[in-house]
Parts: structure tokens; sequence; C-alpha cells
């Protein structure tokens, strides 16, 4: 693996009264997003938009509700869904490609699911071979020493903070692991849409909760993951 260390799961979010900026925590105040919009990039595609609606709707069911993802932030490129995808990778591997922002899962026979993806700003970058050493739903997030040095506000949740919505990990993380050592990387479940298409965190990649969600069942642990070069 090459590159930096992670701040696992330092990702970003909503501000809320009261709660520590989760994107303060990936890039204090230099970063700012506008929103993407769907401009005529597919507005003209109402099935579409009808199946984005329906594949990002609520999922009321959840230990702590998901909202619906506003679909008028995502570029609709991002958008999950099944595409041609040539690799000698076993089905079942996934696969990032952070120059694209997208998180393929091979499904063989020249076909893999890809999910549209943020992953790690410059300096933060990294490539190889890993595995998903473990899974966790609604996971505790606690910041990592380095993360507490550079952002002194993490601090507070130095023994960690609980899962839920404004949790940095989300509903769901895939712990990344090389020769039985955690990296502190992940793939993490993330709430901000406009995020999606961005090169924002320390290290770790994050789908859209519903994305995520649908990518954790469907990953084992001890499931490959190739990190392609950016």
């Amino acid at each position: 693996m090459q590159g930096r260390t992670a701040d696992a799961g330092a990702m970003d979010g909503v501000a809320r009264p009261g709660l520590l900026n989760r994107r303060s925590f990936l890039v204090g105040s230099a970063f700012g997003v506008g929103a993407l919009g769907l401009g005529g990039c597919a507005t003209s595609d109402g099935l579409l938009l009808a199946e984005a609606r329906n594949t990002y709707g609520p999922m009321p069911g959840e230990k702590f509700p998901i909202p619906a993802v506003d679909i008028s932030k995502v570029d609709p490129k991002y958008y999950r869904r099944t595409v041609s995808y040539e690799t000698k990778e076993a089905p079942g591997t996934i696969i990032v490609d952070p120059a694209n922002y997208y998180v393929y899962r091979v499904e063989g026979d020249g076909a893999a699911t890809r999910y549209g993806a943020n992953v790690g700003r410059q300096g933060f970058l990294w490539s190889g071979d890993a595995y998903v050493g473990r899974k966790s739903e609604w996971a505790t997030w606690t910041p990592p020493a380095e993360m507490i040095r550079r952002q002194p506000e993490a601090a507070k949740y130095a023994r960690g903070m609980p899962g839920g919505l404004d949790n940095p990990l989300g509903a769901r993380t895939l712990h990344l692991y090389q020769n039985g050592a955690y990296t502190l990387y992940t793939i993490y479940a993330s709430s901000d849409a406009e995020s999606i298409g961005s090169g924002i965190t320390s290290g770790c990649v994050g789908l859209l909760s519903q994305d995520m969600i649908h990518l954790y069942a469907r990953t084992p642990v001890k499931t490959k993951v190739v990190v392609l070069p950016a």
C-alpha cells in the first residue's frame, strides 16, 4: 500500500448545531463544494430519474432510519448501475478507481456493478491490494492520533463516537486489511450526496448509504479489494 495513514472513517456530512462538523475533519475551512445539479445531463430521461429516486429512496427500516438522497446533488453518471467491465479479477472482487470516482464489484462474464464514490484528496491517495478484514454496521468511529494532532477539535471523540446518522462511518463499513493488519482505510457509507465524484477524504472511500448497504450485503469477509493508481 502506498500513501499516508488514513483518518479511518474521517468522512464528511452536514453540520448540525452542537455537533462536530464531519466535513471539517476532512478539509477544514478550505473545502467548499456547490450543488452539482443535474443540468441537462439526464433530465430528458424520465426513466433514469425515476429509477434513481427508487434506488436512493428512504430506508426507514434501518436502526437509524436513512433519509432519501437528494439526487439533484449527484451527477447521473455516478448512479449505481451494471456496466461492461473486463478484468482478470474473480467475481466478487472490489475494484476502486479513484481517478474516475468509481467502485466496481466484479460480477463475472464481463460485467460489474458500478457505484459512484468519493476518494482521497491530494496527499492521501494510495493504491495497492487489500482485503476486507472485518465488516461493521453503524460502527463506533474513533479519530486516529494523527488526525487529532491536525484537528484538535476531534479530540472530544478520542474514546469513540457511537454509531448513528452523524457518525462519519455511517450505516455500513468495510475495514481494509493487509497481511493481517488493519490499514486504517475503509469503504464507508456517506450521507453527503455532494461529495460523490470528489477527492475529499483522508484515503477512505465513500459510497452513498444506499449503495454501501447494497455492496456490503454482497461482500463477505476476506473479499479482495484492488485500489488502482489515481
